[in-house]
């Protein structure tokens, strides 16, 4: 009996039926931005240059940290040359051979700052949020806009202030110095209050008070469950704030063992480039790959909240 192929298109899976559905979800026509359809390759020309332009360095690290500090500056960039010594050059960060401090203790120092600051300032932006969204008193917007009006003072320009204020109450040189500051995030103020309004029925909490529910279930039980992707916005940015913050722990820290990561390789850097140690140098560029690693990490778990709590913001407030 000879078979009979049956010709044509094979029937598709729910699977396949169901990624080309997700896949043409996620297309966006360029025409709802007033662009042609021919303009959509040259915009994915411009995405892919931006990419490279955001990775080279990314992969520059990644090679740099592989080799010897003579290979670094004989060999090509972005390609590897033996010896690999990342291992060896990861090893180093564990020890003081700069004089400046211990790469492993500007870490730990900069994840308890980012942590315990972003974690505050989640729960502060929430609790604010949530006030200036679903209670009105006298003088609610003026308080919200001076909390924005922050938003445009250079922190430059009260360093000094706040440094007198730190020394009169024993903040110089004290982990609170740096954490208490970072639990107030204007910016994430702003964040909940938007998308507080957009997701937190008015109906529904009223609906809860006349079931005999607290204020403060309500925020718990209600509130936080439906602006979880804001919360997560909120700490996002947070955490990348205060990762990245230099100029205050410069200011209030003298002691190496308490620097975090930015003023710890700046000095790391300054003693890489007086020549008094030899090898600094791929120790410093193995302490920049470690240190971009959390983040990348940090963003890529919570890329989905952070999307969808940016734009439930930004939707809100125009």
């Amino acid at each position: 009996m000879t078979s009979i192929r049956q010709s044509g298109p094979s029937p598709q899976t729910p699977t396949k039926q169901r990624r080309r559905a997700l896949k043409a979800a996620d297309q966006i026509d360029p025409r709802l931005y007033g662009l042609p359809r021919a303009a959509t390759p040259v915009l994915t020309i411009l995405a892919a240059l931006f990419a490279v332009f955001v990775l080279a360095p990314l992969l520059w690290l990644l090679i740099s940290a592989t080799k010897s500090q003579a290979d670094i500056y004989t060999s090509f960039g972005f390609w590897f040359s033996g010896p690999f010594r990342l291992f060896d050059n990861i090893a180093s960060l564990g020890q003081n051979i700069s004089g400046a401090g211990v790469f492993v203790q500007w870490l730990a120092n900069t994840l308890l700052y980012a942590v315990a600051g972003a974690v505050g300032a989640t729960i502060l932006s929430a609790l604010a949020g949530y006030g200036f969204s679903r209670y009105r008193f006298r003088g609610s917007n003026a308080l919200f806009f001076g909390v924005m009006a922050t938003l445009l003072v250079p922190i430059t320009s009260i360093a000094l202030p706040l440094f007198l204020v730190y020394s009169k109450v024993g903040l110089v040189n004290s982990v609170w110095g740096m954490i208490l500051p970072s639990v107030v995030s204007p910016v994430g103020i702003y964040l909940m209050r938007t998308y507080i309004d957009a997701s937190v029925p008015k109906d529904l909490i009223e609906a809860a008070r006349l079931d005999g529910a607290g204020e403060l279930g309500i925020f718990v039980r209600i509130a936080l469950p439906l602006s979880m992707p804001g919360l997560m916005t909120v700490l996002l940015i947070t955490v990348v704030a205060v990762w990245n913050n230099y100029f205050l722990p410069l200011v209030i820290f003298s002691k190496s063992s308490l620097y975090p990561l930015t003023v710890g390789l700046s000095a790391l850097s300054q003693a890489s480039q007086s020549g008094s140690k030899a090898e600094l140098v791929p120790v410093l560029i193995t302490g920049g790959l470690v240190t971009v690693v959390p983040l990348i990490a940090l963003f890529l778990l919570l890329e989905r909240y952070f999307r969808g709590g940016l734009l439930q913001g930004s939707t809100t407030g125009l």
